[in-house]
C-alpha cells in the first residue's frame, strides 16, 4: 500500500523559526504557491496518479481558487490546521479554534466535510494527547499526524507502531496513518517524504518502498521549486535541510510515480479492516 499525499503550504512556512513565526511575517515573503501547485497538478495528470491534499486553512482564504481546483479535479482534501503551527506549543483552546477555522474555510470552498487531518510539523507527542480529543470533538475521523520516531520537532517515538491502527481514547476512537518507518540497525529509518526524500538516493527510496509493504509519502509544493528564494535568517542546518536536493526532486518524484501505483487516503481506508488492525491505548 503506497499513498500519496501532499501538505498544502507556502514556501515560506518554515516552523519553529522568528522570522517566518506568522501572518505578520509571512507578507514579507512573495507567493509561489500557485506555480508550484501548477507543477504538481500536471505531473499527477501525466502519471495518472491519485493523492490526498492536507489544505491550510490560510490557503484557502489567501487562494481559494486552489482549493477549488484540488477539488474539481477528484482529488481529496484533508486540514492541515489553519495558520501552521506547532500543535504541542498550543493551549487546547488555541488548538481547537484553529482546527475549527480550517476546516471551515476548506468546507466553504468545496461543500464537502472535511473529515482528515495532518498536524503540521507532525506535532503530535505524549505531552499534547488532548489533540485527539479536539480532533474527534470536530468530526476528524482519520489523522495522520504520528511520527513514530525522534525528529527536531514532533515524533512520537512512543507510539512504537508504523503501520494503520486505531487510537482509542476516553471519547471514542479515531484511525490513524502514521508514518512509515524501516528498522536498520537497530534505528527508525524514515526515507518517504519531505527532507528525508530529497535527501536520500532513490535507487535507496525506491528500495525501502519495495520492501515495505505499506509507505506514507508526504511531500510539500517547495520540495519541487529549485528557485525559491533562501531565507537567510536560518541556521545552516536548518539551510541544508529546507534547500537540499531541490534540483532534482521533481525528477526523483516522476520517476517513483511512473515505478510504483499509489493511492489516495480515502481508497486506503475503504481497504483497510479496521476490526483487525492494532489498537493502541494512550
Amino acid at each position: 500500500m503506497n499513498i500519496l499525499t501532499f501538505d498544502i503550504e507556502e514556501w515560506f512556512h518554515i516552523l519553529d523559526h522568528d522570522s517566518t513565526e506568522n501572518e505578520k511575517n509571512w507578507s514579507n515573503y512573495e507567493y509561489r504557491l500557485e506555480a508550484n501547485m501548477d507543477k504538481v497538478f500536471s505531473l499527477l495528470n501525466d502519471k495518472n496518479q491519485n493523492a490526498t491534499f492536507f489544505c491550510l486553512g490560510w490557503v484557502a482564504k489567501k487562494f481559494p481558487n486552489i482549493i477549488k481546483k484540488i477539488d474539481s479535479m477528484g482529488y481529496e482534501i484533508g486540514t492541515h490546521s489553519n495558520m501552521h503551527q506547532l500543535a504541542y506549543k498550543q493551549s487546547k483552546d488555541e488548538f481547537s479554534n484553529d482546527l475549527k477555522k480550517s476546516i471551515d474555510l476548506l468546507e466553504d470552498k468545496t461543500g464537502k466535510k472535511v473529515k482528515i487531518y495532518r498536524a503540521p510539523g507532525f506535532s503530535i507527542k505524549k505531552q499534547n494527547l488532548w489533540v485527539f480529543d479536539e480532533l474527534i470533538k470536530n468530526g476528524i475521523e482519520i489523522d495522520c499526524s504520528i511520527f513514530p520516531a525522534k525528529r527536531s520537532h514532533g515524533g512520537f517515538s512512543n507510539y512504537g507502531y508504523a503501520e494503520p491502527s486505531v487510537v482509542s481514547l476516553d471519547i471514542g476512537n479515531i484511525k490513524e496513518f502514521p508514518i512509515n518507518t524501516f528498522n536498520f540497525l537497530g534505528r527508525q529509518i524514515i526515507f518517504s517524504g519531505g527532507g528525508y526524500f530529497r535527501l536520500l538516493p532513490l535507487f535507496i527510496i525506491k528500495n525501502l518502498m519495495s520492501r515495505s509493504k505499506y509507505n506514507m509519502t508526504y511531500f510539500h509544493p517547495r520540495d519541487f521549486d529549485p528557485a525559491q528564494p533562501m531565507i537567510n535568517d536560518l541556521s545552516l542546518l536548518r539551510k541544508f535541510k529546507s534547500y537540499y536536493g531541490l534540483k532534482n526532486s521533481m525528477m526523483k518524484l516522476e520517476k517513483l510515480l511512473a515505478d510504483f501505483e499509489f493511492i489516495d487516503l480515502k481508497t486506503a481506508n475503504e481497504s483497510i479492516d479496521w476490526n483487525n488492525v492494532k489498537q493502541i491505548k494512550l
